[in-house]
């Protein structure tokens, strides 16, 4: 049997390129996020301007040799970069569906479901309308109209429950009814939006024909009814031994498997490989006695050193130079509208038809269209798929900063014209003991 040469290893050059740009952009990405935080916004949106200022909307234009250097255009140097990006989002996204309370949404039922509903009905018309009407300039290679219309409707129609969440709770409003309300609908939103990403995903890919979308649907209910089934008793089965152990150490490694396994087996039948994350995630936080807290090496890791390369690696592809055009500043400026719009109004609307008060249904509308950690996974979902060029990809992330940056003013605004409900300051006293 013929003995065959070793793979070479990573080139000197490569490798120094590689760590000078990891360290640069989480050097940055930590700076900016916390000025960020210091004037009220959200991180997200300093990380974010990580690759705004490497990038090529301003180190590209003003230092051109030295960003070449830094970022050069070279496909296998920056796969190193998405490499680490994607492993972040995919814990990252892993770690959201742990916490996503699925009790809650059963105790809110019907109002819950209705706002949810609203919620994402509009925006979605919403956005596949202005996906039809938008210049051909925003399509990305794939070249599908209607794909594209579809990708910007479930674009539109998403919430960001890290957002959410971190909001209410950095404002004392996390056991108020309507912050409760709020993160219900906005999971109904979250899980849906998964789902409608992964069939959207799998139509770029296989094309729009009823054979390709009906093999998709499918591989996506047989997906889900496996996870909740097999799936859910295969997690509780590997999370007993290491649940335990003595150390932390075994939980994340094990925890880390089953999330990419997840990612894994959902890319691998086309659809779009954050949904087996998010669903293992939900899996493992319900899991019988495991203990999330165990996690909490993993959680640090992940949103301090891994979401930030990500994010500020996403912010590298946006330009805003492209925003020079009048074509794509208008469009630009019409997307954000109808974002705005749509998801206030559904959930406006939904709210006002559970006998809310206008108040709270502000409130409602204010804290589900913050759109963040999810809007940014999904432009990134689409200019890989080439559902988006740049200038769509750009749109999309100023959808996310722009409402992520408006939910906290609003809510303070609503919600002091809100009385406490029954049970709420109870709920809160329970809060504080635990």
């Amino acid at each position: 049997m013929p003995v065959t040469d070793p793979v070479p290893p990573i080139a000197p050059g490569v490798l120094l390129i590689f760590l000078l740009q990891v360290g640069l952009l989480l050097l940055v990405a930590l700076v900016l996020g916390r000025v960020a935080t210091r004037f009220g916004m959200p991180a997200l949106v300093g990380e974010l301007g990580t690759g705004v200022l490497l990038g090529p909307s301003l180190l590209g234009h003003v230092a051109p040799e030295a960003a070449d250097w830094l970022l050069p255009r070279d496909a296998a140097q920056f796969h190193l970069l998405d490499a680490v990006g994607q492993l972040g989002v995919l814990l990252l996204v892993g770690i959201t569906g742990m916490h996503v309370d699925l009790d809650l949404i059963k105790r809110k039922g019907a109002t819950a479901v209705r706002i949810s509903v609203a919620g994402l009905v509009v925006p979605l018309l919403c956005g596949v309308a202005a996906g039809m009407l938008l210049p051909a300039s925003l399509v990305g290679a794939q070249g599908d109209r209607t794909v594209f219309a579809l990708f910007l409707g479930v674009a539109l129609c998403v919430s960001a429950i890290p957002v959410i969440a971190k909001t209410l709770m950095d404002m004392n409003l996390l056991h108020r009814e309507v912050g409760q309300l709020t993160l219900a609908a906005g999971t109904i939103d979250d899980v849906f939006g998964w789902l409608m990403l992964s069939v959207v995903s799998a139509m770029a890919t296989t094309g729009l024909r009823a054979g390709s979308v009906a093999v998709s649907l499918i591989g996506l209910a047989v997906f889900v009814a496996l996870a909740v089934t097999v799936g859910r008793r295969a997690v509780g089965l590997l999370l007993r031994p290491v649940a335990r152990a003595e150390s932390s150490g075994p939980a994340v490694a094990a925890v880390v498997v089953m999330l990419l396994g997840g990612a894994a087996v959902t890319h691998a039948v086309g659809l779009e490989a954050v949904f087996g994350a998010f669903v293992l995630g939900i899996l493992i936080g319900r899991a019988p006695g495991f203990d999330l807290a165990r996690l909490a090496p993993l959680r640090t890791v992940v949103l301090a050193v891994l979401a930030p390369i990500f994010f500020a690696t996403a912010g590298l592809r946006m330009d805003l130079t492209a925003l020079r055009d009048p074509v794509i500043l208008l469009a630009a400026l019409a997307v954000v509208a109808i974002a705005i719009a749509g998801k206030f109004v559904g959930a406006f609307a939904g709210a006002l038809s559970s006998r809310l008060t206008s108040w709270e249904a502000l409130a409602l509308g204010a804290g589900m269209n913050a759109r963040g950690v999810i809007e940014v996974i999904v432009a990134m979902v689409g200019l890989r798929l080439g559902v988006l060029n740049t200038a769509g990809y750009t749109i999309l992330i100023l959808v996310a900063v722009i409402t992520s940056l408006m939910a906290p003013p609003l809510l303070r605004l609503a919600m002091t014209r809100v009385a406490d409900r029954p049970g709420e300051r109870e709920r809160a006293l329970r809060a504080v003991s635990s």
